[in-house]
């Protein structure tokens, strides 16, 4: 076999060898991927409201990661500080997975939100349980001063 035969068969199989790792460990980095985003629950805002110019108030629907079906409520209190919303306290709406993925984050899932602006600011809750049962019964919040409280 000639120098040149040799030497584009060795150039040849060293390519298929990167070629081969490169897939390899793409693979794993799509396997890694993937287990970050199952670890992290799907989410999403489904009401928020701006309370004057000094808190922004938000709920947010967490998916279950063990049970498809089932998520729970997330309420977020941001205050506005040094020209940007910081978070200063989170509460949960309800029980741990106790509402319904789909209705909570489909059309008319916001049942009731009402807030104000004043000092403590109040806060109405009234969520869709499913379209035949309809709306959960009210839950009460007050903001003071930054931080959530059941009324």
């Amino acid at each position: 076999m000639s120098p040149d035969r040799i030497r584009t068969r060795g150039v040849l199989a060293a390519a298929a060898l990167l070629a081969l790792a490169a897939s390899t460990l793409g693979a794993a980095d799509a396997g890694a991927s993937t287990a970050r985003r199952a670890a992290a629950p799907q989410t999403r805002q489904i009401a928020s409201s701006t309370l004057g110019a000094d808190y922004k108030v938000t709920l947010t629907a967490l998916r279950s990661t063990g049970d498809a079906y089932a998520a729970s409520v997330r309420m977020q209190v941001y205050r506005h500080s040094g020209g940007a919303w910081k978070e200063s306290d989170r509460v949960t709406v309800g029980a741990v997975n106790g509402w319904f993925w789909y209705p909570l984050t489909g059309s008319g899932a916001v049942c009731r939100f009402s807030t104000a602006g004043t000092e403590p600011a109040p806060i109405t809750v009234s969520l869709l349980l499913t379209p035949s049962l309809g709306c959960s019964e009210p839950a009460h919040y007050v903001v003071r001063h930054g931080k959530v409280h059941a009324r």
